[in-house]
């Protein structure tokens, strides 16, 4: 799909405020409510905006530490990869997976509560997983920035 400056307007806006009524957000883009209605069903439609969600202050859930945990598995085979994949979505610890480039075949974000969660989370979840050759996990000290908007230059 090409994405007109409008359009880009309107993923701004949304980005900044998903709560932002339809009304609000025509007089923001300079457009009338209609097309500006249609715009977003079309950008619902096709993908550009996959979803609305409320972004939950973690340390008020009590989860105060943000691991990073770079994985590297015994083989790099397209089996052994899937496996992997499909063991470490299914926790809900894991904010974020990502298949490397480097020494390490994945990095794992995720969000605890403390050193004992930590471990836990480790030894009863990441152990059992077949396949792994080697775990290391480092934390953040301080979160320095952090946004879900992604750059727009409309």
């Amino acid at each position: 799909m090409e994405l007109d400056s409008t359009d880009l307007r309107i993923l701004k806006a949304l980005q900044d405020d998903s709560h932002i009524s339809n009304i609000d957000l025509a007089k923001k883009i300079n457009l009338s409510a209609s097309p500006t209605l249609a715009r977003v069903k079309n950008l619902e439609a096709e993908k550009v905006i996959s979803r609305y969600v409320a972004l939950v202050d973690p340390q008020a859930l009590g989860l105060k530490m943000n691991v990073f945990i770079q994985i590297s598995l015994e083989k790099q085979e397209s089996a052994t990869l899937a496996r992997f994949e499909q063991a470490v979505s299914r926790f809900e610890e894991v904010l974020e997976v990502y298949l490397m480039t480097g020494d390490e075949d994945y990095l794992l974000r995720i969000v605890v509560p403390d050193i004992q969660a930590l471990e836990r989370f480790i030894l009863d979840h990441l152990t059992k997983i077949p396949g792994i050759k080697n775990i290391r996990s480092s934390f953040a000290l301080k979160q320095v920035k952090y946004k879900t908007a992604l750059p727009i230059n409309s």
